[in-house]
């Protein structure tokens, strides 16, 4: 269900057993709704940040404190580096040495990789204390922010470790876009295209209507394609909180996507990755007989009208193999991969024949 208001849009995002619902706002100047998520009953606020964003955090934290909070601010490493346990240790011993409490709440400010963290340290401090994400980038608010999933890297791939931990509510400030770079906000469309080809074309139709427009946050679809992205998500979300069923939707162009982030050190954008990741799901598609030509050919057009890659290293397939057997949606050792039946329609191909596999990555190899 979404309400509108002049200044803020509201998406809910349901319920499930044992979580209570919460919203998504999605508007300017958000942050005098704030106080109202965190409540009376806290104490405590921590403000988890990453050090690019150490003006914000400090000004967000003088102005909680400034209710009547006891407001600490946590400078986080910048982007995935965040993601670690040892920089969720070091959260951890922030909160305890602040006396944080089950009624206190965790604040998360930054990209996808802090709300990331933040809500991961939420979920493990005192086995669960409230949290509230405040998403500063395209990424973050379509994606990383809405779901209720958090987790850290390891060694071995990414976000292996983690929890399902919803938010309290989450407050996407489009004002906050306007100072990222342009690499950062078109990585962020990404997602963004992933919506529109699993569940509303009409994302691809604004996109494709002005490719030029749609990397901008100035362009005059920006509010629309964040609403109708976050929607997509809060639906399948609603329905799917553990990743049961439905929500493996959502990871199309993630298993290729996440094995080239472990490849590349963390060093290659999200969106980035996910752009390849969705070329080569639509290539197993077509080859697997489920994807027409034309549904398929679509994906590379709409990312490369944006500035997205649609290619990768080709000698890099046997590390990449690999890592995607470890991945978090394999099921022993049968590799699993969302593609599309169509548009809007994406099922499971579950353990593809290996030629198959080649035969698309021959496709994205640069």
């Amino acid at each position: 269900m979404t309400t509108q208001h002049p200044s803020v849009t509201r998406i809910a995002v349901g319920g499930t057993a044992g979580t209570a619902p919460y919203d998504v706002l999605v508007g300017r100047q958000l942050l005098g709704e704030l106080p109202g998520l965190i409540g009376r009953e806290a104490r405590r606020v921590a403000v988890l940040h990453p050090e690019a964003l150490a003006d914000t955090g400090e000004a967000l934290r003088e102005d909680l404190a400034g209710q009547g909070y006891e407001a600490i601010a946590v400078q986080l490493p910048n982007a995935e580096e965040s993601k670690t346990a040892e920089v969720a240790a070091y959260c951890w011993k922030a909160l305890g040495q602040t006396g944080f409490t089950r009624t206190d709440v965790i604040v998360g400010v930054g990209g996808g990789a802090t709300t990331d963290l933040a809500g991961f340290v939420a979920a493990t401090w005192l086995r669960g204390v409230r949290w509230i994400a405040v998403p500063t980038t395209v990424l973050g608010m379509v994606d990383a922010a809405v779901g209720g999933k958090t987790g850290i890297n390891t060694a071995e791939g990414k976000n292996l470790v983690g929890a399902f931990h919803p938010p309290a509510g989450v407050l996407c400030d489009l004002a906050a876009l306007e100072s990222l770079g342009t690499h950062d906000y078109v990585s962020g469309l990404a997602e963004i295209i992933k919506a529109g080809f699993i569940a509303d074309p009409a994302i691809l139709e604004l996109i494709e209507s002005d490719p030029q427009a749609a990397r901008s946050p100035a362009g005059p679809h920006t509010a629309e394609l964040i609403e109708r992205s976050i929607r997509v998500k809060a639906e399948v979300v609603t329905d799917d909180l553990k990743e049961s069923g439905r929500r493996e939707i959502l990871n199309y162009g993630h298993t290729l996507a996440h094995a080239i982030e472990k490849n590349e050190r963390y060093n290659w954008r999200h969106g980035a990755a996910v752009s390849v990741g969705m070329v080569f799901a639509a290539e197993l598609g077509r080859i697997a007989g489920r994807l027409d030509d034309a549904t398929a050919d679509r994906h590379r057009a709409v990312l490369e009208s944006v500035g997205l890659p649609v290619t990768y290293r080709g000698d890099q397939w046997p590390k990449l193999l690999d890592t995607m057997k470890v991945d978090k949606k394999s099921r022993g050792d049968r590799l699993r991969f969302i593609v599309l039946e169509g548009l809007g329609r994406p099922a499971v191909l579950e353990s593809p024949d290996p030629a198959m596999l080649l035969a698309a990555h021959a496709e994205i190899a640069a």
